[in-house]
């Protein structure tokens, strides 16, 4: 007997639990039972016409690896993979699915089409993990153990974010990460697209947002305080044609992009484009350093209309439901040393700048109130009064989105001490390589509990979830970008999918050690697992 199988077998771990039990994140309920469905050369693959597309693409999942064609069949009476809606299932959820293995065929069954989809990223860890391996054609039989499996999220916001303000990511790496999210059963990319160092979406109506704020001289190196620079110009943008392709590839794959265009802070690329949008007229350049910038929107009712202009062409691109609109980190002295500042909280009569950035926002919430869209942002956006449709990222963490949740609120639950990813995987920072601060290992995002303790069971209503956040200042690469994700986004996954009570840690690093793998063969720069987690 192979060293590895007697481990397992004197470790109580019976043979055809070994790829079923590896499945991230953990499903609801797995019930075993004896014997194998094998997939070979007869196997076939059916579905109805609403299921076409997802037929095509369990076939593209399967065939590279298999070498074995898996036709699209009409009537699959034996050695199938059989795709159903069924709307028996609504019990289940809009995202849940019954998977059922026996030794003749494979059921994946859903009341929607998004059920179907995480049934067959279920099937896909349930098979030999060569079958992430798009370049071997093998030819070899492989076994799926009988089983049968019920399953459905705990969250309906199950996301990761991408900032891209700081370091341009190539539109191919934000395909692939769509990927990653998707066999995750992730459903949400927050996609950070305008910063104070660079700006990189095609605005039509305002063209020198990218052909001068998308680009900067120059590259902070190190931390903050060392003020070294790299002398590179950086930048890039994505045309309005690509975003559409984006969002087109994660609409296929269940993934909602939620754009975020930031105001009024964070905008000295759009003040370098346009100086009339500042309050000092002066002609700036775009951001080469990290940190918080004081050059901020004016509030003049031109700018106004600028931000509603930007979000027409945002709102035509993107049909998500949320629209993300920044609102952190904006200082206020320039407001204060504002004749127009003032003079607007004077005609508006308020009580100071925190109550002008909250009449700014609630420009911007009955703005995108009355396209049918809703506004998101971080905590901040409660200072000074939150917009009566507004959720909220609590980011500086829990106390905002408990403030939120209590007012009736919805909120998204993004705490920098457990989803902050650009943050040190270890203490040894030298090994880890350069990163912001702060420390967040693997067994650390797998204890959050996105439910604070303080809301009762109709304020934990408002929780949609939670997402990890990946800022990439000290994150240049999309190499860089999937060590800092993977694999404290597999436990993430796990967090805002498996039944609270379910969750175990050392379960999870068993079934993580077999997931890595297939991380590898899907080319995922991810972080080696620690030998004792």
């Amino acid at each position: 007997m192979p060293l590895l199988l007697a481990a397992l077998v004197l470790a109580g771990v019976h043979v055809s639990q070994m790829r079923t039990m590896s499945i991230i994140p953990k499903p609801v309920s797995v019930q075993l039972s004896d014997g194998n469905f094998t997939l070979n050369a007869t196997t076939s693959i059916t579905a109805p016409a609403s299921l076409g597309k997802l037929a095509k693409r369990l076939q593209s999942y399967l065939a590279p690896a298999t070498g074995f064609p898996f036709p699209l069949v009409k009537d699959g009476a034996s050695n199938t993979i059989s795709l159903k809606l069924d709307k028996s299932f609504a019990s289940l959820g809009s995202e849940g699915y019954r998977l059922s293995v026996s030794r003749d065929r494979v059921d994946i069954q859903s009341s929607t089409q998004a059920g179907v989809f995480y049934g067959v990223q279920s099937l896909r860890q349930m098979l030999p993990n060569e079958v992430f391996n798009s370049s071997q054609v093998s030819g070899v039989e492989w076994n799926v153990p009988c089983s049968t499996i019920e399953d459905q999220p705990r969250f309906t916001w199950r996301g990761l974010h991408l900032d891209v303000g700081r370091h341009f990511m190539p539109k191919e790496f934000v395909l692939k990460y769509i990927d990653l999210l998707a066999l995750h059963k992730m459903n949400t990319l927050h996609f950070h697209l305008t910063e104070d160092q660079g700006w990189r979406i095609e605005i039509k109506k305002y063209p020198k947002l990218t052909s001068v704020g998308a680009w900067r001289k120059e590259t902070m190196a190190g931390h903050y305080e060392e003020h070294r620079y790299d002398g590179t110009p950086h930048g890039g943008f994505y045309t309005q044609k690509e975003i559409k392709e984006i969002v087109k590839y994660a609409q296929d794959r269940f993934v909602t992009v939620v754009p975020e265009i930031e105001m009024p802070g964070h905008a000295q690329a759009a003040i370098a484009a346009y100086p009339e949008l500042g309050n000092t007229g002066k002609q700036l350049e775009v951001g080469t350093h990290w940190g918080v910038y004081e050059n901020v929107y004016n509030v003049e009712d031109k700018t106004i209309q600028f931000q509603k202009d930007v979000l027409t062409e945002v709102l035509a691109l993107f049909p998500s439901k949320f629209i993300h609109i920044g609102g952190d980190e904006c200082p206020k002295e320039q407001w204060k040393a504002s004749p127009q500042a003032q003079a607007k909280i004077k005609a508006l009569g308020l009580k100071d700048e925190n109550e002008l950035q909250s009449w700014f926002i609630h420009q911007i919430d009955a703005f995108l109130a009355a396209k049918g869209r809703r506004l998101i942002g971080w905590d901040e956006i409660l200072e000074g009064g939150l917009a009566p449709g507004a959720a909220v990222m609590s980011w500086r963490g829990e106390e905002g989105g408990i403030a939120s949740a209590k007012a009736g609120h919805d909120v998204v639950m993004t705490p920098g001490s457990h989803t902050y990813f650009d943050h040190y995987q270890s203490q040894d920072h030298k090994a880890e390589g350069l990163a912001i601060g702060g420390f967040l290992p693997l067994d650390k995002v797998y204890s959050y509990e996105p439910i604070p303790h303080q809301l009762n069971s109709e304020e934990a209503k408002h929780v949609l979830g939670a997402q990890g956040q990946l800022w990439t200042e000290y994150i240049p690469t999309p190499s860089r970008v999937e060590y800092m994700a993977y694999p404290r986004a597999c436990a993430l996954a796990e967090v805002l999918w498996t039944p609270k009570e379910e969750k175990n840690y050392p379960d999870f690093i068993g079934r993580l050690r077999v997931h890595v793998d297939r991380l590898s063969k899907l080319n995922v720069n991810y972080r080696k697992l620690d030998p004792k987690p």
